[in-house]
Formats: C-alpha cells, sequence, structure tokens
C-alpha cells in the first residue's frame, strides 16, 4: 500500500509517503504488509516535541536517557525480516520509543512488551514467544531473554560485532541462539546487552 498525494495532505502524511518511496521501497523493504504498517503509524508520536519535524528523516533520534528512535529504515527491515502472523506470540524488547511494538500489534497473535532490563531479568514463566524482536543492536543475546523463545522460536534484532552494527536473523537451538547477520546498517546500541568487560594488563 502506497500513501496517495492529495491536495490537502498534511506535512506528516507527505513526509510518511516520502519515507516510504525514497527510503524503504529503494532499499528493498517492499512487502506490503510492512509498507502498510508504517504507513499507518505516525513517527512524530513517538519522539519528543522538539523532534516531530525531523521523524522521517534517515536518522536516529535521540530520545534522552541515553535511548533513540531508530532510523526508519531499520524498522522496515527488522519487520520485514520477522513477518510476525496471527499464530505468533510476540515479545517486543524496546529500545525506548515504543514504534517497533506498534507496528507489530495488529499482526501478532499476541505481544508482549519488555524494556531491556525486564529482558534480563529472569522469566517468569508464562507462554513462551514465537518470535523476539529487539529494538536496538546487542553485543550478546543473554540466557534469561533465549528462556522466553520456544524451540525453534526466531529472533530479529540488531547485532554488534567488532563495533559494526547490522540486522541479524536468529533461531533457537537447544538452550541458545545461532545468528546469521544479513545486512550492515547503522542501529542504536542497546547498552544493557554489552559483554561485560575484562581486566586488561
Amino acid at each position: 500500500m502506497t500513501l496517495i498525494d492529495t491536495p490537502g495532505m498534511d506535512s506528516t502524511a507527505t513526509a510518511r509517503k516520502a519515507m516510504i518511496d525514497s527510503q524503504l521501497r529503494t532499499s528493498g523493504v517492499t512487502a506490503p504488509f510492512v509498507v502498510k504498517r508504517m504507513g499507518e503509524v505516525a513517527r512524530e508520536d513517538f519522539v519528543p516535541e522538539s523532534a516531530r519535524g525531523v521523524a522521517y528523516m534517515d536518522r536516529a533520534i535521540p530520545l534522552g536517557n541515553g535511548k533513540a528512535l531508530a532510523a526508519p529504515l531499520v524498522h522496515g527491515k527488522l519487520l520485514q525480516e520477522a513477518r510476525p502472523s496471527a499464530d505468533d506470540h510476540v515479545i517486543v524488547v524496546d529500545g525506548g520509543s515504543g514504534y517497533l511494538a506498534e507496528l507489530v500489534r495488529p499482526l501478532a497473535g499476541s505481544l508482549k512488551v519488555l524494556s531491556p532490563e525486564e529482558a534480563l531479568a529472569a522469566s517468569r514463566g508464562g507462554r513462551k514467544a514465537d518470535l523476539i524482536m529487539i529494538d536496538g543492536a546487542i553485543e550478546q543475546m543473554p540466557d534469561s531473554l533465549a528462556k522466553r523463545l520456544a524451540d525453534d522460536g526466531r529472533i530479529v534484532t540488531g547485532l554488534v560485532h567488532d563495533g559494526i552494527t547490522s540486522i541479524a536473523t536468529g533461531r533457537k537451538v537447544g538452550k541458545g541462539v545461532a545468528f546469521l547477520p544479513l545486512a550492515e546498517i547503522g542501529i542504536p546500541r542497546l547498552s544493557a546487552f554489552d559483554k561485560p568487560k575484562g581486566w586488561s594488563f
């Protein structure tokens, strides 16, 4: 679905259409369900008032306290790789904006949103996720989050390797998750998932 530019279309709707046409489509994000959701959800509602005018630019937007809303292309690629369905119980680890969770909400059978701190805490049981989506780049997958994923469940996230961030997909294998990096792209880093720094001499 492409937004149609019509007389009287407000500036944010025009910017949303431009985002889809010049950022998503030109970079291979063309799945109809992704285009539809990103055309429906107003990014400007997920940034500080002072940043509403740049909500659709091809860059991350600081939200304060070390958090950020990733560039539109990051969310488009995450959503296209994840392909959440009505059969999926989805966990979204929120990067601080709530935007990715809102994109996913009507596509999933059920949705649970966790902060990075909640994702690091031990699970209290309940239904395991068929799909986990992480709104940010992580250095490592903590056991506490892997345990929330069903056997053969899938994960889509940003991944940090040697200081480079990329979109990556993964599958639950045994007690851990095996990742496949797909495409390098700038993604805000979630420091809560950094590897512990060892001593150096």
